[in-house]
């Protein structure tokens, strides 16, 4: 296993990490009300496989 070398990172200015993860949070709390806990699994399969498209997406972009 290779380490990350994070020092290629670099901050931005006025970017609140913590911020938006709990708006996300609020936003997957929101959608996910009342729904079973299989729902909510197919939920979470359902965003899964949209992100994955869309890394894949962008990945073919960049090696045009």
């Amino acid at each position: 296993m290779t380490k990350l070398d994070l020092s290629q990172f670099k901050p931005v200015p006025g970017f609140d990490s913590l911020k938006l993860k709990a708006e996300i949070q609020a936003e997957i709390l929101h959608e996910t009300a009342g729904m079973t806990a299989v729902e909510v699994r197919e939920f979470f399969r359902r965003e899964s496989e949209a992100f994955q498209a869309e890394i894949t997406r962008l990945r073919a972009l960049k090696q045009t």
